[in-house]
């Protein structure tokens, strides 16, 4: 693994924002992909062979890209909308709960951003009657409906329910 070192060290010099432009980065990353596919080495071939299926992806938005620029700042941007859901070791699901809730769960958890003080009661009164939006509640309505799929149980009365409202509709 040795050998192959200082060449991971020239492609992630390509993957660095401080070394250059958007456009200088990937032409210094097309050289060395093209440099190892044409290599007789075996291992420098599977580099650029896998150079070339990340390619397409890696510099995608130029200069302007706001993207997280390593793991750890992939896990803050997680962070932000899943809570205690995500944690750094990165083991745990990241649960349906963005999908499900997603849409309100969001605005509040970014709500802060813009509100320096605590909410108080005034705050959230003009919210009270508001409804879920309705990608969320299909969202939960389709969480329900597999659940009661899933289920031994439920299954045979699902069934029947499905069946009776498609008779119904004729």
């Amino acid at each position: 693994m040795r050998p192959y070192v200082e060449d991971v060290r020239s492609i992630q010099a390509t993957l660095e924002p401080d070394s250059g432009t958007c456009a200088q980065r990937q032409a210094r990353f097309e050289v060395l992909q093209e440099q190892f596919q044409k290599s007789d080495d075996a291992i420098q071939q599977h580099m650029g062979h896998v150079m070339g299926n990340f390619a397409p992806g890696l510099f995608v938005g130029g200069e302007e890209a706001d993207m997280p620029q390593d793991n750890l700042d992939l896990e803050r941007w997680f962070k932000q909308p899943k809570g205690h859901e995500r944690r750094i070791h990165g083991r745990q699901h990241a649960g349906v709960r963005i999908v499900q809730e997603g849409p309100t769960l969001l605005l509040a958890l970014d709500a802060h951003l813009a509100h320096p003080e605590p909410f108080t009661g005034a705050d959230l009164w003009p919210y009270r009657h508001h409804p879920a939006p309705a990608c969320q509640r299909q969202a939960l309505h389709r969480r329900t409906m597999m659940r009661r799929a899933r289920s031994k149980k439920q299954r045979p009365v699902l069934l029947a329910e499905l069946e009776r409202r498609y008779l119904d509709s004729f």
